[in-house]
Protein backbone atom coordinates (compact mmCIF):
# COMPACT_ATOMS: atom_id res chain seq x y z
CA UNK A 1 0.00 0.00 0.00
CA UNK A 2 1.37 3.39 -0.98
CA UNK A 3 0.93 6.23 1.50
CA UNK A 4 -0.12 9.50 -0.01
CA UNK A 5 2.41 12.23 0.56
CA UNK A 6 1.55 15.31 2.60
CA UNK A 7 0.40 18.31 0.62
CA UNK A 8 3.05 20.93 -0.03
CA UNK A 9 3.27 23.70 2.58
CA UNK A 10 1.22 26.79 1.88
CA UNK A 11 3.33 29.88 1.57
CA UNK A 12 1.67 32.95 2.97
CA UNK A 13 1.91 36.27 1.27
CA UNK A 14 3.44 38.56 3.96
CA UNK A 15 1.22 41.42 2.78
CA UNK A 16 -1.91 39.34 3.41
CA UNK A 17 -0.82 37.57 6.61
CA UNK A 18 -1.24 40.69 8.74
CA UNK A 19 -4.92 40.87 7.88
CA UNK A 20 -6.77 43.64 6.23
CA UNK A 21 -8.21 46.54 8.14
CA UNK A 22 -11.74 45.27 7.48
CA UNK A 23 -10.89 41.78 8.75
CA UNK A 24 -9.35 43.24 11.90
CA UNK A 25 -12.39 45.47 12.35
CA UNK A 26 -14.71 42.48 11.96
CA UNK A 27 -12.64 40.57 14.55
CA UNK A 28 -12.90 43.42 17.03
CA UNK A 29 -16.62 43.75 16.37
CA UNK A 30 -17.09 40.02 16.94
CA UNK A 31 -15.13 40.21 20.22
CA UNK A 32 -17.21 43.17 21.39
CA UNK A 33 -20.46 41.39 20.53
CA UNK A 34 -19.27 38.29 22.36
CA UNK A 35 -18.57 40.35 25.48
CA UNK A 36 -22.02 41.92 25.34
CA UNK A 37 -23.86 38.68 24.56
CA UNK A 38 -22.01 36.41 27.01
CA UNK A 39 -24.07 37.47 30.07
CA UNK A 40 -27.29 36.78 28.15
CA UNK A 41 -26.14 33.28 27.18
CA UNK A 42 -24.85 32.57 30.68
CA UNK A 43 -28.08 33.65 32.35
CA UNK A 44 -30.10 31.67 29.85
CA UNK A 45 -28.09 28.61 30.84
CA UNK A 46 -28.92 29.12 34.52
CA UNK A 47 -25.43 30.29 35.46
CA UNK A 48 -25.75 33.26 37.80
CA UNK A 49 -23.34 35.51 39.59
CA UNK A 50 -23.99 38.28 42.05
CA UNK A 51 -24.03 41.65 40.31
CA UNK A 52 -23.62 45.14 41.73
CA UNK A 53 -27.39 45.64 42.02
CA UNK A 54 -30.11 43.06 42.68
CA UNK A 55 -31.69 41.86 39.43
CA UNK A 56 -35.42 42.41 38.89
CA UNK A 57 -37.19 39.39 37.43
CA UNK A 58 -40.70 38.25 36.50
CA UNK A 59 -42.69 41.47 35.89
CA UNK A 60 -45.76 39.48 36.84
CA UNK A 61 -44.94 36.38 34.78
CA UNK A 62 -44.33 32.88 36.16
CA UNK A 63 -40.75 32.25 37.16
CA UNK A 64 -38.68 29.33 38.40
CA UNK A 65 -36.74 30.69 41.39
CA UNK A 66 -34.09 27.98 41.27
CA UNK A 67 -33.05 29.34 37.87
CA UNK A 68 -31.88 32.48 39.69
CA UNK A 69 -30.03 30.99 42.66
CA UNK A 70 -26.46 32.27 43.05
CA UNK A 71 -24.23 29.28 43.78
CA UNK A 72 -22.35 29.50 47.08
CA UNK A 73 -24.41 32.49 48.27
CA UNK A 74 -27.51 32.83 50.41
CA UNK A 75 -30.12 34.00 47.89
CA UNK A 76 -33.02 36.14 49.07
CA UNK A 77 -36.04 36.41 46.79
CA UNK A 78 -38.10 39.51 47.54
CA UNK A 79 -41.59 39.30 46.03
CA UNK A 80 -42.70 42.91 45.86
CA UNK A 81 -45.06 45.31 44.15
CA UNK A 82 -44.11 48.90 43.29
CA UNK A 83 -47.54 49.82 44.72
CA UNK A 84 -46.90 48.20 48.14
CA UNK A 85 -46.02 50.77 50.85
CA UNK A 86 -44.17 48.22 53.02
CA UNK A 87 -42.20 47.00 49.99
CA UNK A 88 -41.12 50.56 49.24
CA UNK A 89 -40.23 51.12 52.91
CA UNK A 90 -37.76 48.21 53.03
CA UNK A 91 -36.47 48.53 49.45
CA UNK A 92 -33.43 50.61 50.45
CA UNK A 93 -32.46 48.14 53.19
CA UNK A 94 -32.90 45.19 50.82
CA UNK A 95 -30.60 46.85 48.27
CA UNK A 96 -28.01 47.74 50.95
CA UNK A 97 -28.08 44.13 52.15
CA UNK A 98 -27.23 42.95 48.63
CA UNK A 99 -24.46 45.53 48.25
CA UNK A 100 -22.89 45.18 51.71
CA UNK A 101 -22.90 41.41 52.26
CA UNK A 102 -20.67 39.38 49.96
CA UNK A 103 -22.36 36.16 51.15
CA UNK A 104 -25.90 37.31 50.27
CA UNK A 105 -27.48 37.87 46.85
CA UNK A 106 -30.90 39.48 46.53
CA UNK A 107 -33.23 38.84 43.60
CA UNK A 108 -36.24 41.14 43.29
CA UNK A 109 -39.40 39.45 42.00
CA UNK A 110 -41.79 42.11 40.71
CA UNK A 111 -45.27 40.60 40.95
CA UNK A 112 -46.86 43.34 38.85
CA UNK A 113 -47.54 43.01 35.18
CA UNK A 114 -46.52 46.23 33.36
CA UNK A 115 -50.07 47.48 32.76
CA UNK A 116 -51.40 46.93 36.31
CA UNK A 117 -51.15 50.02 38.54
CA UNK A 118 -52.14 48.42 41.89
CA UNK A 119 -50.77 45.39 43.76
CA UNK A 120 -51.29 42.68 41.14
CA UNK A 121 -52.69 39.75 43.11
CA UNK A 122 -53.98 38.23 39.86
CA UNK A 123 -50.58 38.08 38.14
CA UNK A 124 -49.30 34.66 37.09
CA UNK A 125 -46.37 34.83 39.54
CA UNK A 126 -48.58 35.91 42.48
CA UNK A 127 -50.86 32.95 41.77
CA UNK A 128 -47.92 30.58 41.14
CA UNK A 129 -46.54 31.20 44.64
CA UNK A 130 -49.93 31.78 46.34
CA UNK A 131 -48.69 35.04 47.80
CA UNK A 132 -50.72 36.03 50.87
CA UNK A 133 -49.15 39.51 51.12
CA UNK A 134 -46.23 41.64 50.03
CA UNK A 135 -43.41 41.87 50.66
CA UNK A 136 -42.98 38.12 50.71
CA UNK A 137 -39.49 36.68 51.12
CA UNK A 138 -37.93 33.31 50.40
CA UNK A 139 -34.39 32.56 51.54
CA UNK A 140 -32.30 29.83 49.94
CA UNK A 141 -29.01 28.69 51.47
CA UNK A 142 -25.67 28.52 49.64
CA UNK A 143 -26.49 24.86 48.91
CA UNK A 144 -29.64 25.88 46.99
CA UNK A 145 -32.10 24.53 49.58
CA UNK A 146 -34.99 26.59 50.91
CA UNK A 147 -34.08 27.86 54.40
CA UNK A 148 -37.08 30.07 55.22
CA UNK A 149 -40.16 31.67 53.72
CA UNK A 150 -43.00 33.89 54.87
CA UNK A 151 -42.77 35.46 58.33
CA UNK A 152 -39.63 33.50 59.42
CA UNK A 153 -37.84 34.67 56.25
CA UNK A 154 -38.98 38.26 56.82
CA UNK A 155 -37.66 38.17 60.40
CA UNK A 156 -34.37 36.61 59.26
CA UNK A 157 -33.79 39.16 56.50
CA UNK A 158 -34.82 42.23 58.50
CA UNK A 159 -32.53 41.01 61.29
CA UNK A 160 -29.65 41.25 58.81
CA UNK A 161 -30.44 44.95 58.25
CA UNK A 162 -28.97 45.83 61.67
Amino acid sequence: MVRPSAPPPVLLDPKRSRGSASAIGRGRLFAALLLVAAPVFLSAAGIHEKGLKPPVISNGQKVNLTDYLVPGKTTVFDFYSPYCPTCRAIAGDIEKLHESREDIAVVLVNINRPDVKVIDWESPVAKQYSLPSTPQLKVYGPDGKLMAEGKPAYQMVTGWFK
